[in-house]
């Protein structure tokens, strides 16, 4: 647990976790007017973060023992490096507690997560037209990826690149 001369708490989330996790994954994708892409379920979370292979992890910052942000990441691996890297997917602090240092140090927590992983690399997405986050971001140091171009496939065309389409089996499930 890290606490900070703030009072902020940083601890890893726990299934008891799970109803303010969805709140606050509720809150970011309206903040990023995404709020029609939720699809997960309390149950989801817990299968995918508690589960018997979890498939992420989360972090709960907390004030006075209060929630106040979260943030969700996962190990990627780097080819070229031969190392885990760590990617955040999400972090997010509710409204009233920005600017008080609380996003910050939730990424240094993951930070030196990372280096204690032996990870070669930190990395995360950030939407362009989000220039408070992207100004914080630079001022941390992190670097831009302009030469990469994210590609996604979900929903249909996920399951039409499977081969999957009006079928319901999985891989080597037939």
């Amino acid at each position: 647990m890290d606490s900070l001369k703030t009072g902020l708490t940083i601890r890893p989330a726990s299934e008891k976790d799970i109803p303010v996790l969805l709140s606050f994954i509720k809150k970011i994708a309206a903040y990023e007017k995404l709020s029609n892409e939720v699809k997960t379920t309390e149950s989801d979370l817990k299968n995918s973060l508690f589960g018997e292979k979890p498939s992420a992890e989360a972090v709960i910052a907390a004030l006075q023992n209060k929630p106040v942000g979260f943030a969700v990441y996962f190990h990627n691996f780097s080819t070229f490096m031969g190392k885990p890297g760590l990617y955040l997917e999400d972090l997010y602090v509710d409204e009233e507690h920005r600017g008080r240092g609380f996003g910050k140090a939730m990424l240094l927590y993951l930070a030196r997560l990372a280096k204690d992983r032996n990870c070669a690399r930190f990395e995360w997405s950030v939407l362009d037209w989000n220039e408070p986050a992207i100004r914080f971001y630079k001022n941390l140091g992190a670097a831009p990826m302009n030469e990469w171009t994210v590609f996604r496939v979900a929903g249909d065309a996920l399951d039409k690149l499977a081969g999957l389409s009006g079928r319901h089996e999985t891989p080597g499930h037939g």
